[in-house]
């Protein structure tokens, strides 16, 4: 079983796979700065100069809390969709993203990859047509 699980964990798409992880855990902290710190600040100016992460609804607790920490401070309990936002907004430039990357990608393996060899029925019409040239004896 141990060796079973050793060619398992060596073979390349779990190795693979793991580098993606690794890189995408690391583009997601990327992402989320980008997010929270450039493109949020310029949205929130927009919509009056509030930062969407402070968008929330109390549900339980008082409800004239200037902000969210002020609200979980207090103890009060939130619907923070203004956080929503920005998950959503983050997962969509992630996406963007990883589009882009996959698209760039596939055109690279595009160009290099050899010209696929003919199909069965090309080669059986390529004999048959080697046999009509041959001279009838």
């Amino acid at each position: 079983m141990w060796q079973e699980f050793k060619t398992f964990a060596m073979r390349g798409n779990v190795v693979d796979l793991a580098v993606g992880i690794i890189l995408g855990t690391a583009f997601t902290g990327i992402v989320t700065s980008l997010v929270s710190d450039m493109l949020m600040p310029p949205l929130g100016l927009l919509v009056g100069g509030l930062d969407f992460s402070d968008y929330f609804v109390v549900l339980k607790g008082e409800h004239t809390l200037p902000n969210l920490a002020a609200a979980k401070a207090a103890g009060a309990v939130t619907l923070n969709y203004g956080l929503f936002i920005n998950a959503i907004i983050r997962f969509l430039i992630l996406a963007f993203a990883i589009f882009m990357l996959v698209r760039q990608l596939n055109k690279i393996v595009k160009v290099n990859a050899p010209p696929p060899g003919p199909t069965p029925s090309e080669k059986l019409l390529a004999e048959i047509r080697d046999l009509l040239k041959e001279p009838r004896a």
